[in-house]
């Protein structure tokens, strides 16, 4: 029985695994709830084939072939409306990120979270009871932003909540979901076509809600990030946090060490940070902010540019008009590719620790090339040869090896990476702008596929192996490895003036954590045991260290 006195413990008295567990349902729910959004609507196109006048419609499924839907919103035989009612989700999206990146870091991650939830869920109020075109204009656009700030923010979050030996792997199974709602949303799409009427795209629509529910009774009750209460002033409470995070008391030299750790990234940060103003500017001694944007927002690009949502919105079309495949046998292996796709994502969950971000990323896209080379020239003697039928379908194999090649690497680490490799008070704007990026681009790519594929034929296969090309040498040359390195390594690394370049430096391109930051994380322990830089209650008492220290490390 518990003590007039006794404090009410935490977070219902979970600690540690259990309480990392809690905060990765939430973020994890939130990333399933983005690949079911994406999913719900698809992507209608429309070809024309040479010496044909009449239009050929193809469908990727979803609800905008509902009869039902097309009739009470006007688009029966209106195939570009249609489509851009659907794209005009990803420009939500980006306005969304845009909102996370200029409020985001005032607002913390769990009300950032909260609040694109409740914008979500006005969107998907006004998509599930629409009975008009405007209206769902209308609730396209807000769900966007709801997700676009949420997609801004639960990757922060889970990133500055877990301990290092999981956080790669957290992130990565986040993005695993993401695929589980793409592929639950399309089989609840297949099963209710057979149903027809309104509820064959009402209740998808509204199916999103019990996501959201997940999303409202648990993320009030799990922990802010500790780092961003740090930043905020608000160290007694992130102590609490970092120990119960730990599993450890809020005496215990390692959690206040970590607090002196992050403390001390804040104020450097603050103390020789460039204002926004000058980020363009060159300073001997600052701390790459611009650099590190851009490699995060870069991995966003190519991701995009690598081609995965020519793949994820027209695979059907891609099947039907560049491989002759029928419209049933498309539909068929596109399902059988979503449970494939999935299975190569939960793979990445096993190497992203192993083989490290910069390596997967480079293996992913290079794979990613050998797939588009042998489909170009697999498609272009299709066209030349009289066994063309033979050399489409041999195709089919490599698109599908290129979505397993996707899911073990570009499909992750994008939405991993700018949370690394950012420093602490640029964690919210770069992660924001390296989501922004991905759903600009994702608008971009989209758009531009109708066009290519009809007009371009098996040569727009070329501009994809080009581009995956090109990104390796980017990836393999200036890409730093962030894989078993806390997130205050990465500021440690960033201060010692790295090069733009990283091949040279071991440390930089090791898989293992760097000696120099065990040793020092070590050293710091110690000295904080044996210093009694801390309160009996665990509040930390001097969490500074002096930038002597620092620079001589």
């Amino acid at each position: 029985m518990r003590g007039p006195l006794e404090k009410k413990k935490p977070y219902f008295g979970l600690t540690g695994g259990w309480l990392t567990f809690w905060v990765t349902v939430a973020c994890a729910t939130d990333m399933s709830l983005f690949g079911y959004d994406q999913g719900v609507f698809s992507k209608p196109i429309s070809i024309y084939r040479e010496n044909e006048i009449q239009l050929t419609i193809f469908d990727t499924g979803g609800v905008v072939i509902s009869q039902d839907y097309l009739e009470v919103h006007g688009l029966v035989g209106k195939t570009t409306i249609s489509s851009t009612v659907t794209a005009i989700y990803d420009v939500g999206c980006f306005f969304g990120a845009i909102i996370a990146f200029t409020i985001g870091e005032a607002l913390g991650r769990k009300k950032s979270i909260m609040i694109g939830t409740t914008v979500m869920a006005v969107g998907t109020i006004l998509q599930a009871s629409s009975f008009s075109l405007p209206q769902m204009f209308v609730g396209r656009i807000v769900s966007g932003l709801g997700n676009g700030i949420n997609t801004a923010t639960a990757p922060i979050w889970q990133t500055e909540t877990s301990q290092l030996k999981w956080r790669g792997k957290l992130v990565t199974f986040e993005m695993m979901m993401n695929i589980a709602g793409y592929c639950l949303v399309n089989w609840i799409n297949y099963g209710f076509s057979f149903v027809g009427g309104p509820v064959a795209w009402r209740f998808p629509l509204a199916f999103q809600f019990v996501f959201l529910f997940v999303l409202w009774f648990t993320t009030p009750w799990l922990p802010e990030s500790p780092r961003w209460l740090i930043a905020h002033g608000r160290e007694e409470e992130a102590i609490e946090v970092l120990s119960c995070l730990e599993a450890k008391p809020k005496n215990d030299p390692f959690v206040v060490s970590q607090c002196r750790e992050i403390s001390f990234s804040v104020r450097y940060e603050r103390e020789n940070g460039v204002r926004w103003r000058d980020i363009f500017k060159k300073r001997e001694n600052d701390t790459k902010p611009l650099r590190r944007l851009v490699l995060g927002a870069g991995s966003q690009f190519m991701q995009q540019f690598g081609g995965i949502n020519i793949m994820s919105y027209y695979f059907p079309t891609v099947l039907t008009n560049s491989v002759g495949l029928s419209d049933e046998l498309a539909r068929l292996l596109t399902a059988c590719n979503g449970v494939s796709y999935l299975m190569f994502s939960g793979i990445a969950v096993l190497l992203i620790e192993r083989v490290g971000r910069r390596g997967l990323m480079i293996a992913s896209t290079f794979s990613q090339f050998a797939c588009f080379l042998v489909i170009t020239i697999l498609l272009r003697y299709s066209e030349a040869s009289d066994q063309g039928k033979e050399y489409a379908s041999a195709s089919v194999a490599f698109f599908f090896l290129y979505f397993g090649s996707f899911g073990i690497g570009m499909l992750g680490i994008p939405w991993l990476y700018p949370t690394e490799i950012n420093s602490l008070p640029m964690r919210t704007k770069g992660a924001a702008v390296a989501t922004a990026t991905d759903w600009i681009t994702n608008f971009a790519v989209v758009e531009v596929t109708p066009i290519g594929i009809d007009n371009l034929g098996w040569k727009f296969w070329v501009v994809w192996t080009v581009t995956n090309a090109v990104f390796l040498p980017i990836l393999y040359l200036f890409y730093p490895e962030t894989a078993n390195r806390s997130l205050e390594d990465m500021d440690a690394y960033y201060r010692s003036n790295p090069s733009l370049i990283v091949v040279n430096d071991s440390d930089a391109i090791s898989r293992k954590r760097p000696a120099k930051y065990v040793v020092h994380e070590a050293e710091v322990v110690e000295k904080t045991a044996a210093g009694k830089n801390y309160a009996s209650d665990g509040t930390v008492d001097h969490i500074e260290r002096t930038s002597q220290e620092e620079t001589d490390f």
